[in-house]
């Protein structure tokens, strides 16, 4: 069930305030899309409804990456239209307008990924705005349905990766850099803001720069080239937790590694590596040379002993075979990835994996899919019980279900994704706060702590 974003305002809003509802599904960078869009509404004086029956206009941002993303997103604009009956669809899964449209045909506008003008123009035609802009509502950095102390950071829009089983590009281009000038004001805004984790992402951030030819730029008197060491150094500056999505392991990857070391970004990289096996590589059209992969994860570990290094793998890709996975599965153990997501492949409409051979048996995927995961739990736990008794930093979320209880987490956990820090006896303490814990417990994938 889809749930409407809720974004109170600061001060009583006009009973004639036209109320624009948000449903926003997908990734991270549908989420900042998400934001741009309540950000220009407020900014022209729309008023963001809290449900679907105080909103005059129903706004739906979809994802289309997968098919169950995709039957998720529809799902959500039937919902919408029930409701509420008016819906103007945006996000991935308008690209394919004529999907959209052919299930709902009554939504009043679908709109393409970033087209953020579009979306605007059709919130217009189908909601006159308010005759003055409340620009005193909307804050310098706009406005953010993360909770206040974090924040996502988007650097870029599409990918020139043609990876066989991914739609991204058919459905947001080729990458577009933004300047790193911009990137980085914004991040310092949000600093000021009260934010302390910056979280960057982008469809392939160690790409970011690629299509601009690495354009120098200048921000606070000092020359910055639009490529991915010196954002991770501008960023670095600003004394916020940086942590690095998407990581694409290009070998200049490297360069970033000391800055972890010297504590100017997190020791945390989220790389999809996706797979071990060179000829399940070969038939996604990934890079395969994992051996040197793993010696670069072996350097990195002993460059940063406290590295974190999630990854997201797919297991049931068409003519993977028995051989193919248990070398996906020697891997993470000698690699020993703390954090792992894994999909069973979807035949993704669109994808040019469909065409290829050898495509499995969902109960074949299935299986595979909870062998990994057990092994992954394994690896975690070992690693987490290798944290008992050591003293770091966390970053406060908020309280916890229990009394006392506070939920953190260290630098190994990014919000959502990966695990939590269970704190108790912290007092006086407030969400955003760095302070530092004793870990005296900890499972699979959590960790239990007292106050230093």
């Amino acid at each position: 069930m889809s749930t409407l974003i809720q974004t109170p305002p600061k001060t009583r809003e006009p009973k004639t305030q036209p109320k624009v509802g948000i449903v926003s599904l997908g990734c991270p960078k549908a989420l900042v899309d998400s934001e741009r869009i309540i950000t220009r509404l407020r900014a022209e004086g729309y008023a963001i409804a809290p449900d679907y029956e105080g909103a005059d206009l129903v706004l739906v941002n979809t994802c289309g990456f997968l098919d169950s993303a995709r039957d998720e997103s529809l799902e959500a604009i039937g919902e919408a239209i029930e409701a509420n009956g008016k819906v103007i669809v945006t996000g991935c899964l308008g690209a394919e307008p004529e999907v959209i449209q052919k299930a709902h045909p009554k939504v009043l506008a679908v709109t393409g990924p970033h087209q953020y003008e579009q979306v605007m123009d059709a919130v217009h035609t189908h909601l006159t705005p308010p005759a003055n802009a409340y620009t005193d509502l909307v804050p310098e950095t706009g406005l953010k349905l993360t909770p206040r102390h974090y924040s996502y950071l988007k650097i870029s829009e599409g990918c020139n990766n043609r990876c066989s089983f991914c739609i991204i590009p058919k459905l947001r281009g080729d990458l577009v850099s933004r300047p790193i000038h911009h990137v980085l004001t914004e991040a310092e805004q949000l600093v000021k803001a009260g934010v302390n984790e910056l979280l960057v992402i982008s469809q392939d951030t160690s790409a970011y720069g690629l299509d601009v030819k690495y354009a120098p730029q200048t921000w606070k008197g000092e020359a910055y080239e639009t490529r991915f060491l010196d954002l991770a150094r501008g960023l670095g500056s600003l004394g916020a937790w940086v942590r690095m999505h998407y990581v694409y392991p290009y070998p200049h990857v490297d360069k970033v590694i000391p800055l972890m070391a010297e504590g100017a970004i997190l020791p945390y990289l989220d790389i999809p590596f996706q797979h071990a096996s060179a000829n399940v590589l070969k038939a996604m059209k990934r890079p395969a040379k994992q051996d040197r992969v793993l010696e670069r994860i072996q350097q990195w570990r002993r460059d940063v002993p406290g590295m974190t290094i999630r990854s997201t793998f797919i297991v049931g890709f068409p003519g993977e075979t028995e051989e193919d996975f248990e070398i996906l599965l020697d891997f993470i153990r000698e690699a020993k990835i703390d954090r792992a997501g894994c999909f069973k492949y979807e035949n993704v409409e669109h994808a040019e994996s469909r065409l290829l051979e050898g495509h499995l048996p969902e109960e074949v995927k299935e299986e595979r899919w909870h062998r990994f995961m057990a092994l992954q739990a394994e690896i975690s736990a070992e690693r987490a019980a290798a944290q008992i008794g050591t003293v770091q930093d966390v970053i406060i979320d908020g309280p916890g279900e229990e009394p006392g209880e506070i939920l953190a987490r260290s630098k190994a956990d990014a919000p959502e994704i990966d695990g939590v820090v269970y704190l108790s006896g912290a007092t006086d303490v407030s969400a955003g706060d760095i302070v530092s814990v004793r870990v005296t417990d900890a499972d699979e994938y959590d960790l239990y702590a007292e106050p230093a």
